[in-house]
């Protein structure tokens, strides 16, 4: 399993011949649109900077869309979607939790997520989280402090800060004003010191005796 990071909420991650995007940059985002095929599209929130799954297409082929809370299969991945506790900004907007099973390795997308308050009903929907991608930005969503609690509250074994960076700036490795909030949650993780590195791959056995450890991805893409 490869994982890349392209900036904001927008993750992806390839398994063989299968490409799963979260939250990709629309049409109408501040960021510039990525494109790339996929076999599945995932949508935390329909906002600009999340709900471009139109780029998402390649040739004669579209991705399987999900944007919202419920139990799928797609070619033997199982994804289950779980609402946020409480609406998102000032407009009131939806998040929705993601999890996906893919070659025995569980992940866990929070998406643009409010609150560090989850339900025990979530908690055990959730269930076990091998690889965590956790918003740190604050303001609307979790800030850094929040972030490292929710990590704790799902035992994750890898956790992947995202929603730090700002296009435009320095790239993660040089930190500076765009890796504010992600020193933050470094520090708040424990983690502090801890390199940029461009991809993640991952294994099932690469996960054994990991707890709570942090990895950085540097944003492939930049404003």
């Amino acid at each position: 399993m490869i994982i890349t990071y392209h900036g904001g909420y927008f993750i992806k991650v390839a398994q063989g011949d299968t490409v799963i995007a979260a939250n990709p940059f629309g049409k109408n985002s501040s960021r510039k649109p990525i494109r790339f095929g996929t076999r599945i599209a995932l949508v935390s929130m329909d906002h600009p900077d999340m709900n471009g799954v139109e780029n998402l297409s390649h040739g004669d082929k579209t991705p399987f869309v999900i944007s919202g809370p419920g139990e799928y299969e797609i070619g033997g991945i199982a994804i289950s979607g779980f609402p946020s506790p409480k609406p998102v900004g000032p407009k009131g907007l939806l998040n929705t939790i993601y999890t996906i099973e893919l070659e025995n390795i569980h992940l866990c997308i929070l998406g643009a997520m409010p609150t560090a308050e989850l339900s025990a009903e979530v908690v055990e929907g959730i269930g076990e989280v091998d690889v965590l991608f956790v918003p740190v930005l604050g303001g609307d969503v979790l800030s850094p402090a929040e972030a490292e609690k929710v990590a704790v509250l799902l035992d994750a074994k890898l956790v992947i800060p995202i929603a730090w960076d700002e296009g435009g700036d320095p790239p993660a490795s040089d930190f500076g004003r765009a890796g504010k909030q992600l020193k933050l949650f470094l520090k708040e993780a424990g983690a502090e010191g801890t390199a940029a590195i461009e991809k993640l791959v991952l294994k099932k056995k690469d996960l054994e005796g990991k707890e709570g450890e942090v990895i950085v991805l540097e944003p492939l893409s930049r404003a």
